[in-house]
């Protein structure tokens, strides 16, 4: 099962799910706050480590080594070994693919959707533009520069303009941490992803938010995927970049607070 940590004894469960460059860890109180502020809002809040990532090994995730469909059944096996169905899923950036993917597979499992930073689609992985993301982030791998070096550098150019240097430098711990084998893996798993068709199919109660200065997932490309959702909501966090939850967390804990006490009515 997948590694995790549990918050709260809340009757709803939030399933907290982290991006490429996360880990469990990025929802804790060192580095943002949100597994805190959701169980003291009165939920159950289960972070948990995607394959590769932290205490879960690659293997949970079944063949190939990483795929958005592999991390969804893990993620779906884990929910039902910890009572845990149905969750609102939680998922930022590729966490939020990860969801999109589990809504797919067994939407049973599924109460609500916050999609946090994310999109429905990267793209073709022969396309021009993900080639060149996936060479602006293997390449300096590839050159033997390591993830703590590559997680400073990357880092800076996700957040928001101003965004503090200890704000900064826990996103980037959190990243270091990530095995190399891991981060390869993840970035080949979401190149291709693309559930653009299941968008019109979401019948939960779902928050795409967004964020101001965010140029992975820009505001823009949330707002059209919400349209695309039957009764999808759609909020910005205003003076954050890609990791909203780290920048801002007290905005981002009350978003998300707010869309599901008034759409579920709990806690």
């Amino acid at each position: 099962m997948l590694a995790h940590q549990i918050d709260g004894d809340g009757p709803l469960t939030v399933a907290l799910l982290h991006g490429v460059g996360g880990g469990r860890s990025i929802w804790d109180t060192r580095h943002s706050g949100t597994a805190a502020a959701l169980a003291a809002a009165g939920f159950r809040v289960i972070a948990l480590d995607l394959p590769g990532y932290g205490g879960s090994p690659l293997s949970t995730a079944g063949p190939p080594p990483l795929s958005t469909a592999g991390m969804a059944r893990a993620v779906a096996n884990a929910l039902q070994a910890l009572n845990a169905r149905p969750a609102v899923l939680l998922g930022h950036s590729m966490g939020g693919m990860v969801a999109q993917e589990l809504w797919v597979q067994d939407p049973q499992a599924v109460c609500a959707l916050v999609l946090a930073c994310s999109s429905p689609a990267f793209g073709k992985p022969d396309g021009a533009w993900q080639q060149a993301f996936l060479n602006s982030r293997l390449a300096p791998l590839d050159a033997g520069e390591g993830m703590p070096a590559l997680a400073q550098r990357l880092v800076a150019g996700m957040v928001a303009p101003g965004c503090p240097p200890d704000v900064q430098a826990r996103g980037a711990a959190v990243m270091a941490q990530v095995p190399e084998a891991t981060y390869r893996a993840a970035l080949q798993a979401i190149v291709g992803f693309d559930r653009r068709a299941g968008l019109p199919t979401i019948t939960v109660p779902t928050l795409c938010l967004a964020a101001e200065h965010d140029r992975t997932a820009p505001p823009e490309v949330m707002q059209r995927m919400a349209e695309r959702i039957p009764g999808g909501t759609y909020a910005c966090i205003g003076g954050a970049g890609h990791l909203a939850n780290v920048e801002q967390p007290q905005a981002f804990a009350d978003a998300v607070t707010a869309f599901l006490r008034q759409h579920l009515g709990a806690p």
